[in-house]
């Protein structure tokens, strides 16, 4: 078990990875003069250097080449990058386009999606509250079809290009950071293409946007580095369930900033589609915390039966110790009572002697 003062450190950088990655559309809207591939391409190209620079600080480098040896796991890292890439791209070009509001509500989805994919790729088994959950979510899909007049397809693509992203780097099995370097290593060299492309036609924003265009792409790097690098110190130190929680601050300043920054309408019947992914979203912590609770019970009770376990074991070995010691004592006494010509005294049941 973490230590509170640990845990306090963990919920410290899990709140503020989960806020940066809620205030990223601010920073997208700042580089609106750019198209949403160049920014692409950009956060793609300044990712490498500072994932090498924290990897020098921290000094890991070991994993490098056991990676390139495999290459199954090299495949998985490439399908990554290519999934993580379309997520981010259809990301900023849904914040830039005044989508926020349903750039939001795909994040919300995600882990009824994620949920959905367990069931169909891990076989995984699904416990009633989270059948509902999933229900209610694609009851929210059925709601906001109707309300935006059209399938949501910005909130699905978001929600299932992350799921899948997900669900393929379980079969990666690098950490944040390692995960994180190899994926960029692999998107450089199309980004760095695509940007020199842009500058060679004249179209770069980078090149003719002035100094503060050019420090805000490069920026790119640090935005997309930092909330990654805090995630990974906050599930560390945290439980899943926390982190399970902590997932929906994303959103959530996503959806308060689509209203108050970006005045997006919010008619009726899509605040009714909302509603319905909180409540799937309710129904799916509640259940979380209460299969957490259950298991650290058994985890106690279990602890507690092999700790008594323990203990009796502890009293039958002391017993039979000091029977073997009684019968040794009398043995030796009976065997100085015949050397000096003294009649053996009979044997005693075990357990009387002493």
């Amino acid at each position: 078990m973490q230590p509170r003062s640990d845990q306090r450190v963990g919920l410290a950088y899990g709140v503020a990875a989960y806020t940066m990655w809620g205030l990223l559309p601010l920073y997208w809207h700042l580089l609106g003069a750019a198209s949403a591939s160049e920014i692409l391409a950009h956060r793609m190209a300044w990712s490498l250097p500072v994932a090498v620079v924290i990897l020098a600080v921290l000094r890991r480098w070991s994993w490098i080449g056991p990676l390139l040896r495999q290459p199954r796991r090299l495949g998985l890292i490439l399908v990554c990058a290519l999934v993580i890439s379309a997520n981010w791209f259809l990301y900023i070009w849904a914040v830039n386009a005044g989508h926020v509001l349903e750039a939001s509500l795909g994040y919300f989805i995600n882990p009824l999606v994620s949920i959905a994919f367990g069931v169909l790729f891990l076989r995984e088994r699904l416990r009633p509250l989270q059948w509902v959950a999933v229900g209610i979510g694609a009851l929210a899909v059925v709601v906001m079809t109707i309300a935006y007049g059209k399938v949501p397809w910005i909130a699905l693509g978001l929600a299932f290009s992350f799921a899948t992203y997900g669900l393929v780097k379980k079969g990666v099995k690098l950490d944040g950071i390692e995960g994180f370097s190899a994926e960029t290593a692999m998107q450089l060299l199309p980004a760095l293409g695509f940007l020199v492309f842009l500058a060679l036609h004249g179209e770069s924003s980078f090149t003719t946007g002035g100094v503060g265009q050019a420090l805000l792409l490069a920026g790119c790097g640090i935005a997309t580095a930092v909330p990654l690098i805090c995630f990974g110190a906050s599930a560390m130190r945290l439980p899943l369930t926390m982190i399970g929680m902590l997932q929906y601050l994303a959103p959530t300043f996503q959806f308060v900033l689509g209203l108050t920054a970006f005045h997006e309408r919010m008619p009726a019947e899509r605040w009714a589609g909302f509603a319905l992914v909180w409540a799937a979203l309710t129904v799916l912590t509640w259940d979380a915390l209460r299969t957490a609770r259950r298991g650290r019970a058994a985890l106690a009770a279990a602890a507690a039966r092999a700790g008594e376990a323990s203990a009796t074991g502890a009293v039958q070995a002391a017993e039979a110790d000091r029977v073997t010691e009684a019968d040794r004592a009398a043995a030796e006494a009976a065997a100085a009572a015949q050397s000096a010509g003294a009649p053996a005294a009979p044997p005693q049941p075990p357990g009387l002697t002493g």
